[in-house]
């Protein structure tokens, strides 16, 4: 092909254009769900194999947090029961989806009635979604009929970041020695819909009652799913 003038100049100028119309793309939303709701027939989170970093059977780190009502707890203190930590924010869809629906007041109520301490952990940082004055969160949790043992308030994010908490929902789940026996979703179902709460695996009471049983979880890590925690 003969270059022509007008042709070396045409080049540099669609390149340039190109660039443009990628730099000026809209960036993502700040509070945009890391998973999204999943459409019909759409692939659903599976199991995925456990890491160093995720520490399952090592002991659980440690930590201090002040509840809504100004108690203070500490994990290590409720050695010799198990313990869900729930990461919690009341304004995210895949939250309202399990609170909406009943579902989580119905897990906190039953296992707490077997034993279990149930700590839920708001770690969004003043300013951001989910963060509310203690009174609020408690009004909240009443006008939700919500069971946890305690709301544990975490707004420098310390905690969430020391379990490497990504999402409201993530579910953990301590043993009576302390050590961590599951870390991830709350159930198979990774959607915004209450309608798919019903059918969905549990893999947190799944957890639960395998190892109330003595038995090894069999899932003990699963890719968790919900709005990104707002650090």
């Amino acid at each position: 092909m003969k270059l022509t003038h007008r042709t070396i100049l045409a080049a540099p100028l669609l390149g340039a254009a190109a660039f443009l119309a990628t730099s000026c793309s809209a960036p993502v939303e700040e509070t945009a769900p890391i998973s999204q709701a999943a459409p019909a027939g759409a692939p659903q989170a599976q199991p995925v194999a456990a890491t160093e970093n995720e520490g399952i059977g090592k002991t659980a780190p440690d930590f201090t947090l002040t509840d809504s009502n100004g108690k203070s707890h500490k994990l290590s203190d409720f050695r010799g029961k198990h313990v869900v930590l729930e990461w919690l924010n009341p304004d995210c869809p895949f939250v309202k989806k399990h609170y909406g629906s009943g579902n989580m007041q119905k897990l906190q109520k039953e296992a707490t009635a077997q034993g279990v301490v149930w700590l839920s952990i708001v770690s969004s940082a003043p300013g951001n979604q989910g963060n509310y004055p203690p009174a609020e969160h408690n009004k909240l949790a009443k006008e939700k009929g919500a069971n946890s043992t305690a709301i544990l308030l975490d707004a420098d994010g310390t905690v969430g970041k020391l379990y490497r908490a990504k999402t409201t929902p993530h579910m953990f789940v301590i043993g009576p020695k302390g050590e961590k026996l599951y870390d991830g979703a709350i159930d198979d179902k990774p959607t915004a819909d209450q309608a798919d709460v019903k059918g969905a695996k549990n893999y947190v009471m799944a957890a639960l009652k395998e190892a109330k049983a003595g038995k090894k979880v069999t899932n003990p890590t699963t890719q968790p799913y919900g709005c990104s925690v707002k650090y």
